[in-house]
């Protein structure tokens, strides 16, 4: 790791706590729309629905729309509640405006992050919506530790493919062998920046099995001072 220049983040679920944010923007929503569903029953039912759609949608297999529209469509039928496609659009519309005003960060961001300022030009690479990412960082006051932040409607291209990791490290100015991605997506971020040519680590707090055994973990990301 000693020619390791530039660290390459990814955002969601690995420095952003989407899960925890995600259900306080439900729960103001369903408490103003007076929804009478259980916030935290409703989440547990969300999440996966929502990562399953963000892996279509990284595979193109669905535009942003259907993104937004159906992993609500399908959480709702899921729990049994009724609602209309006009009720969909008001709480996806919704969601997107309350989400980043909660800013809760995955334990140990901040120390990990002002242990490896110094050191190295850290920059992000996302998924996620551009408008939506930008608000995260600036509100979460995760924008200052970032060179550069790459998303895919800048690339033009979505994780795993490796055009974004190429816009990345091009916007960067870093070489492959200077970098290493971080994330918390076997497919998307790990898979994806070891096909490209960079190393990775594989961000996994549920250590979950990876039948990779090449594939560096890590289970808190403090433990990225032992790595780097």
């Amino acid at each position: 790791m000693n020619e390791i220049k530039h660290i390459f983040f990814d955002l969601d679920h690995t420095l952003w706590d989407f899960e925890k944010n995600s259900a306080l923007a439900f729960e103001k929503i369903f408490h103003e729309l007076n929804l009478d569903i259980d916030s935290q029953e409703f989440i547990t039912t969300y999440n996966p629905i929502n990562v399953a759609y963000w892996k279509l949608y990284e595979r193109n297999e669905i535009d942003q729309e259907s993104l937004r529209t159906n992993r609500l469509k399908d959480a709702f039928e899921a729990i049994n509640y009724e609602v209309t496609l006009e009720e969909i659009n008001t709480i996806s519309n919704l969601f997107i405006d309350y989400l980043t005003t909660n800013n809760h960060l995955i334990d140990g961001t901040i120390e990990t992050l002002e242990y490896l300022k110094d050191n190295y030009k850290l920059h992000i690479i996302t998924n996620g919506f551009s408008f939506a990412q930008e608000a995260k960082l600036q509100k979460s006051n995760l924008a200052a530790y970032f060179v550069t932040v790459t998303n895919s409607e800048l690339s033009g291209h979505k994780k795993p493919h490796q055009n974004i990791f190429q816009y990345a490290l091009s916007l960067a100015n870093a070489s492959k062998n200077q970098s290493i991605m971080v994330g918390d997506s076997i497919e998307a971020d790990v898979l994806g920046a070891m096909n490209f040519g960079m190393k990775a680590v594989y961000f996994n707090p549920a250590n979950e099995h990876v039948s990779h055994e090449q594939i560096i973990q890590i289970q808190k990301l403090t433990q990225l001072k032992n790595i780097l």
